[in-house]
């Protein structure tokens, strides 16, 4: 069975009262990366993608505890190293990344804690995170003094390209049918990444109204959105890539790997 319990022992000071827990969906298949397993678990650098994903949220002193949601017939999870760090708890995901959020945020809601827990939900293949970006995400919880004001927020990046519009076409001599129907102003735009950082509370509550009524959720950020909140948007580096398609081990192992001689520096 997927499900472990992690040693929920804090080792920071007795009165703190906000817990950060990370959250990693980690239950797809990557079927665009056309690999032979599911694209956390491809070698770069050393190690799977998901295991630098890990690292670099342990790197940062306030994440003490990380939930991995699995997929019911993962079989690679359990072979890592870090499979046995007490610091981490294993649940069932879903079939929709959603789902995946959800089950982990269940757990989390099931454990009996006076803290206020603060979840930040990263993707399984962006392993390129640095510590300023989560330092910076993370100062949102000191500028919460209303309980009923800053609901939390999420790394983005501004839109730095010329976006176009597609429409399906007619090309004649071409099998492609995607032609451009208008240039869309890019101002005002933002990439979404991840962490993405909630109250526990609030963010269970509105994913499961989202899912509830059939909504469209993308990301977590998404939920809150379709439930009337606006979550704030912090300028995070460009380089934190999610790996998706097979040319970006490439480019993943390539920050890796200037990360690192950044560190130490």
């Amino acid at each position: 069975m997927l499900h472990s319990s992690a040693d929920t022992s804090r080792t920071d000071d007795a009165s703190t009262e906000t817990e950060i827990v990370a959250l990693i969906p980690a239950a797809g298949i990557g079927s665009r990366m056309k690999s032979g397993c599911p694209k956390q678990y491809l070698d770069i650098a050393g190690k799977t993608i998901l295991e630098h994903t890990l690292a670099a949220l342990f790197e940062h002193p306030r994440v003490q505890r990380i939930v991995v949601a699995l997929n019911p017939a993962d079989t690679h999870f359990e072979k890592l190293a870090v499979a046995s760090d007490p610091r981490i708890t294993t649940v069932v995901g879903g079939e929709e990344r959603a789902d995946s959020v959800l089950a982990g945020l269940d757990y989390l809601t099931s454990l009996q804690t006076e803290k206020s827990i603060w979840v930040l939900v990263h993707d399984a293949a962006r392993p390129c995170l640095h510590r300023h970006d989560l330092d910076n995400l993370l100062r949102l919880i000191e500028q919460n003094t209303d309980p009923h004001g800053m609901c939390g927020g999420l790394l983005a990046s501004p839109v730095r390209d010329t976006m176009k519009r597609m429409i399906s076409a007619e090309v004649r001599g071409s099998s492609n049918t995607h032609a451009v129907s208008q240039t869309v102003d890019r101002n005002g735009l933002w990439h979404a990444l991840t962490p993405q950082l909630f109250p526990l509370p609030l963010l269970r509550d509105c994913l499961s109204k989202s899912l509830a009524e059939r909504a469209c959720i993308t990301d977590e950020s998404s939920a809150l959105e379709y439930c009337g909140y606006h979550p704030i948007l912090v300028n995070g580096r460009a380089d934190n890539i999610k790996v998706t398609q097979p040319e970006d081990l490439a480019l993943a192992e390539f920050y890796l790997s200037r990360k690192s001689k950044e560190s130490i520096v």
